[in-house]
């Protein structure tokens, strides 16, 4: 901004500058022509008028020699050509004068409409001819035949303009040099200011809620830095109120989560006995006995994804890392839940990294969950790994290698406003759907995984503070049957996912139909094995 001020300025100088020396030179110019040819039409004519008083007509050429020479001489030896029919006199033999003396002028001398004037230029230098008819002393001024024209050189008044236009033309420099430093002077008060405002700005995006701006004086920008400073400090009081509700919030989920627990244990007890007598109970009692610990595990599933939740927002989640077959742990996951001949894989041997095994289970839980339930087959799973090409991509480890884990289905796909929300907590992919058969936040291909608890897959863990599930089980997030979710299987299986340094990305629909999620974790990671 200070640039363009400082050019909009010399500009405007610059041309008030050039304007002005336009004007000087043309007012200039043409007073001193108009002073020259009135000086010279007046002369001529009083001159012609005093040797006319004694010429006889009609001359011959000696007489008409003899006056064009008196002409001359008292018009400061001018040039003087004297016409009278056939008969030219030149006060000077040796000056050509053809080429000064248009047509058009002698026409008009001609004509007797008194004294006329041209400016020409010959052989690239201005003179000014003047022509007069002499006409009879009578009283009808008869033209008598005898043309007079004077030359005069104009050579001194241009030298005389263009001396003034240099002189103009050489004052402009300090004119736009003056300009340029009131441009600079104006532009650091204007822009100080500005510069401390943008600052202030650009800290307040950045997170730091206290910046302020000093306010100083009472103009237009006084008002701007007063109006920010109110304007920060609104949204600081806002930031803070909303913290402290999203922190109560946290507190309230996780503690009622954690206060569910123990009631939830003894009702799925009570539940699973219900469900084992159940062949014995009449049709309708077993009917609601199936029906309450269906509900009564659901509810389970929801809590647990609840404090997983809560984990990850305290940001008390924390990785139980070790090297795994990540194929091996794949087809693990798979097998555990039934849908090994139900998923079509690609999983190369050998790619080993140093990932949490449980989280990995869960994520994969997840993808093929969603993509068995609400995609159509065939459904695919390719695991691959990226060279260093995509370095600095999310999900990169050392080298910029990477771990490719896509889980794609030929279904419907995701709708576009889907797309960007599919991993928002309780999110729904399809609002026709109740909540009793979608858990819509984490929707693959068109809604979201199945979350529930069972056998833990090889290599299971610690329990919950550790990030595992009850009793080394898959814990939060992890799918066994495809079935009604919590709803935030997607969220899980993303913050599993960032946990361990990578992300997962979703192709909406592609080419051929269907969804694709795709898992990319670094495949090596600095911090080597163990607990992070």
């Amino acid at each position: 901004m200070r640039v363009r001020l400082v050019v909009t300025f010399v500009l405007v100088a610059l041309l008030s500058a050039v304007t002005a020396t336009a004007l000087a030179y043309r007012d200039a110019r043409t007073a001193v022509l108009q002073r020259t040819q009135n000086t010279a039409v007046d002369d001529l004519r009083e001159r012609v008028a005093a040797v006319a008083a004694g010429f006889d007509l009609p001359p011959d050429q000696r007489s008409l020699s003899r006056f064009a020479a008196e002409v001359s001489e008292g018009l400061g030896a001018r040039i003087v050509v004297a016409r009278h029919q056939d008969l030219t006199a030149v006060s000077d033999a040796y000056a050509d004068t053809e080429g000064r003396i248009t047509a058009e002028l002698r026409a008009a001398v001609r004509a007797g409409d008194g004294t006329r004037f041209q400016r020409v230029e010959w052989r690239g230098e201005p003179y000014l001819v003047v022509g007069t008819p002499v006409t009879y002393a009578d009283g009808d001024r008869r033209t008598s035949g005898l043309e007079v024209f004077a030359i005069t050189d104009l050579r001194a008044e241009r030298d005389d303009t263009e001396a003034l236009l240099d002189s103009v033309r050489e004052g402009i420099v300090p004119v736009v040099a003056v300009a340029a430093l009131l441009a600079l002077l104006a532009a650091g008060t204007v822009l100080r200011p500005v510069r401390k405002l943008g600052r202030a700005t650009r800290e307040l995006a950045a997170g730091d809620l206290g910046s302020r701006v000093a306010v100083r004086g009472h103009d237009e920008l006084a008002d701007l830095a007063r109006t920010f400073n109110e304007t920060a400090g609104a949204l600081q009081s806002s930031d803070a109120e909303l913290r402290a509700q999203e922190a109560k919030a946290r507190r309230f989920v996780a503690d009622v989560s954690h206060e569910l627990r123990t009631p939830l244990a003894a009702m799925a007890m009570v539940a699973t006995v219900l469900e084992e007598d159940a062949d014995q109970l009449p049709p309708d009692a077993a009917r609601a006995a199936r029906t309450v610990g269906a509900e009564t595990a659901r509810l389970s599933r929801l809590v647990e994804d609840l404090m997983e939740i809560s984990r990850f927002d305290a940001g008390a989640a924390r990785l139980n890392a070790s090297e795994t077959d990540l194929a091996d742990t794949v087809r693990a996951s798979l097998a555990l839940r039934g849908w090994t001949h139900r998923v079509t894989l690609d999983l190369p041997e050998g790619v080993r990294a140093v990932v949490d095994r449980r989280r990995v289970d869960v994520i994969v839980a997840n993808l093929v969950g969603n993509a068995l339930r609400h995609g159509a087959p065939p459904v695919t799973v390719t695991l691959a790994v990226v060279g260093a090409g995509g370095g600095g991509a999310p999900g990169a480890g050392a080298g910029g290698e990477r771990v490719v884990l896509e889980v794609a289905d030929r279904g419907p796909g995701l709708p576009p406003e889907a797309r960007e929300r599919v991993f928002d907590r309780f999110y729904k992919a399809d609002e026709a759907r109740t909540r009793t058969t979608t858990a819509t936040a984490t929707a693959t291909a068109t809604g979201p995984a199945a979350t529930a608890t069972g056998p833990a897959p090889p290599g299971g863990g610690p329990g919950p503070d550790g990030g595992h599930g009850p009793d080394g089980g898959p814990g939060p997030g992890a799918g066994l049957d495809g079935g009604q979710g919590s709803g935030l299987g997607m969220a899980i299986a993303l913050e599993n996912a960032r946990l361990h340094g990578g992300t997962i990305e979703v192709e909406a629909r592609r080419p051929g139909g269907g969804a694709a999620f795709t898992l990319l974790l670094p495949l090596r990671r600095t911090d080597g094995e163990g607990e992070e």
